[in-house]
This record gives structure tokens, C-alpha cells and sequence, in this order.
């Protein structure tokens, strides 16, 4: 058997462009109350973590983005961006 490593992920998980985010809305619509007028353009989204094993860098991506593509996003209104690295690297 190949020698295995564990990599950390973090998957972004947010609706696609022209998806209405009426959560992110909400939120730009508060912010001139706590005194900030100069955000703009507000998208709220899922943040997943978790570890996995894999032989390599590129296959440890392989198997985060099926785990993304197939049960953390709904691909038909949501897009998902996926980051690895080796457990115990800082970002």
C-alpha cells in the first residue's frame, strides 16, 4: 500500500452569480447602523473544514471536490471552491 498523508480542507460554499442572497442583502442592508457605509456587494456562504488521507497533494483536491460537488453544495444554485494543504500548515 502507498504511503498516505493527511491534508486539512476548507471548502467555501457560495450561491452562484445572479442566485438572489436575500441572507447577504439583509446583512448589507444593517451595516449603515453600526456605522459601516462602505461595504458593498455582501454574499453570505458555508465554510466546511475537515481532514482527510491521500497519497498526494492532487489527489487529496480529487477527493475534497467530489465531497464538495456531491453533498456540501447544491450544484445547480451554488458553486464550491476547495482548499488543501498539509495537516499542520498554517494558512
Amino acid at each position: 500500500m502507498a504511503d498516505t498523508r493527511q491534508f486539512s480542507v476548507q471548502v467555501e460554499v457560495l450561491l452562484r452569480d445572479g442566485i438572489a442572497d436575500p441572507q447577504g442583502a439583509t446583512i448589507e442592508r444593517a451595516l449603515p447602523a453600526l456605522g459601516l457605509d462602505g461595504v458593498t456587494s455582501v454574499r453570505a456562504g458555508k465554510s466546511f473544514r475537515f481532514d482527510l488521507t491521500a497519497a498526494t497533494e492532487s489527489d487529496a483536491v480529487a477527493q475534497a471536490t467530489v465531497v464538495a460537488d456531491r453533498l456540501l453544495a447544491n450544484p445547480v444554485i451554488e458553486e464550491s471552491q476547495v482548499t488543501v494543504r498539509p495537516a499542520g500548515a498554517t494558512a
